[in-house]
């Protein structure tokens, strides 16, 4: 079966790592069921995978990748959900501490086929194109669950979204303009400042620029920009915090969180339910994915220049690899 692994992992220069060949076919579990890949969408979390993070050097060689639409055994257009719980666990999947995501334990979504729990498909939304769909299972399932579950976003509230143009920061800010927010996004550089205004942001500043209070603060950059975000909240708000891409800050402002009664929450990915509220709430709004780029899937040229992009920080939105 052609596949996109980890063969190996390096730290420093990930890519290095990056195979595009024929792997053997996965003896899947019992109950799990095959979906032939259309499109998938690259992730951090595949970068990490190469650098040695969360993915063990013996479990290499390990197909990649979180995010898929494909075609399941009945011929039905479906969205790949990539947390996998526990056979014996009961309750919601995120919260199950031996939970795992595609391509962690069991191979990833960057093959012709890709093996799920039956449990783990969920019917795409007829207004996407695949490229578009394939976006959903990781940043806007995460960026849906950190605005409408986690920080509960309202009409009329400001809510802070920091580093436009990251795949969850892109997600939130269309996911909140969708449930009637303000919205205020932050980047270092004015290319995707610009962007975010296009995409219909209201305010649109550089990275640590003083705002008006928020109601709400969607977080995945963490140390640069944590005290920023403890410092913009209004006293009870709330900062959702769901990545550290710039490195966690030992600092949480103690005495600011406990005097203004603010609110720190975790979030992270979100359930198969929640993907299927998500898909019905794209479908009712209107939102469609921002996609940077698309790629061949079948290509290994494509494949690299894909991973290439996804690497550079350069990207806006999703970049997608498409059959």
């Amino acid at each position: 079966m052609r596949a996109i692994y980890a063969a190996r992992q390096d730290a420093a220069a990930p890519l290095t790592g990056l195979e595009v060949g024929d792997l053997p076919e996965p003896a899947p579990p019992t109950g799990w069921v095959p979906v032939q890949v259309r499109a998938a969408a690259l992730n951090h979390h595949d970068l990490w995978s190469l650098r040695g993070v969360g993915l063990r050097g013996e479990q290499l060689p390990m197909i990649l990748g979180t995010d898929a639409v494909g075609t399941d055994p009945d011929g039905r257009q479906v969205l790949v959900h990539a947390v996998i719980s526990s056979t014996d666990w009961v309750g919601e999947e995120t919260l199950d501490p031996r939970r795992t995501l595609l391509s962690e334990k069991h191979p990833g979504t960057l093959a012709e086929r890709v093996w799920v729990p039956a449990r783990n498909l969920i019917p795409v939304p007829h207004s996407l194109s695949a490229a578009e769909a394939a976006c959903l299972p990781t940043a806007y399932l995460t960026a849906f669950r950190m605005v409408v579950h986690e920080a509960q976003v309202r009409p009329g509230q400001r809510v802070l979204v920091q580093g436009a143009g990251g795949g969850v920061a892109t997600a939130a800010v269309q996911l909140a303009l969708a449930a009637g927010a303000q919205v205020v996004v932050t980047s270092r550089t004015e290319a995707k400042l610009e962007r975010a205004r296009i995409l219909g942001a209201h305010e649109a500043v550089p990275t640590g620029t003083r705002v008006n209070p928020v109601d709400a603060v969607i977080e995945t950059v963490g140390a640069a920009t944590w005290e920023h975000s403890l410092r913009s909240l209004r006293p009870g708000g709330v900062v959702v915090v769901a990545g550290a891409t710039s490195g966690p800050d030992p600092s949480a402002d103690l005495n600011r969180v406990f005097f203004r009664s603010l609110r720190i929450l975790g979030s992270t990915m979100g359930t198969a339910a929640q993907l299927a509220e998500l898909a019905a709430m794209v479908e009712t709004t209107g939102v469609r994915p921002v996609i940077d780029s698309e790629h061949d899937l079948g290509s290994e040229a494509g494949v690299r220049a894909a991973f290439e992009r996804l690497d550079s920080g350069a990207a806006f939105g999703k970049v997608v690899l498409t059959t």
